[in-house]
């Protein structure tokens, strides 16, 4: 079965390599969600880039997104439930957080902007893309995913845990493991508890 990994605000699709190698599946597929815009580096052009990328997929796939990924894996499989066998949601928040964004985006503003560099995406762009995330809300619609879910979050990710566990209570269907000693990028320090749980779905 296919696996489909969406990576975070600052990542790459190269942050998945060590999850990748760790996983059984040999089916994988990780997207640079960046390059799917066609100009238009905001959520809507992302998310719109994400389903023309899979809208021949006939078969079924585990979708696994870490942060700004596991948003748009949120919305992914509210708006195309027969394509997701499984999701993996990996600090994500099902409601963006105003404050936070905005705190972020004032942060962005003052870091020069060699500091994007690696990220793929322009100092403007990531601000555009961040402020286009403010009014996300997914409270209302969590209620129409089907499909077992399964909840990760760092136990030093303070900004995530709460979004975590409540997510956690508003789907039923789900699992949540609280990895030890790790922050935000999981996918980075705890690779092996992300395979773990996809080796096991």
């Amino acid at each position: 079965m296919k696996v489909v990994f969406l990576h975070g605000l600052g990542q790459t699709s190269k942050d998945w390599q060590t999850v990748t190698e760790y996983t059984l599946q040999s089916d994988v597929d990780c997207p640079e969600l960046f390059s799917l815009t066609e100009g238009d580096f905001t959520y809507s052009g992302i998310l719109s880039g994400l389903e023309k990328l899979y809208e021949q997929e006939t078969e079924p796939f585990i979708l696994c997104g870490l942060s700004l990924g596991g948003v748009l894996a949120l919305d992914y499989v509210i708006r195309h439930k027969d394509k997701v066998f499984s999701l993996v949601l990996i600090g994500t928040q099902y409601k963006i957080p105003t404050l936070l964004i905005d705190f972020q985006n004032l942060i962005f503003r003052i870091m020069p902007s060699k500091s994007f560099d690696s990220m793929g995406l322009s100092k403007s762009n990531t601000i555009k893309l961040a402020h286009s995330m403010r009014s996300l809300d997914f409270s209302n619609r969590l209620c129409e995913i089907a499909c077992p879910v399964t909840i990760i979050c760092g136990e030093k990710d303070n900004a995530n845990m709460r979004a975590s566990k409540q997510l956690n209570v508003l789907l039923p269907q789900s699992k949540l493991h609280i990895i030890p000693d790790v922050g935000h990028e999981i996918n980075k320090f705890a690779p092996e508890a992300i395979s773990s749980a996809i080796n096991s779905l």
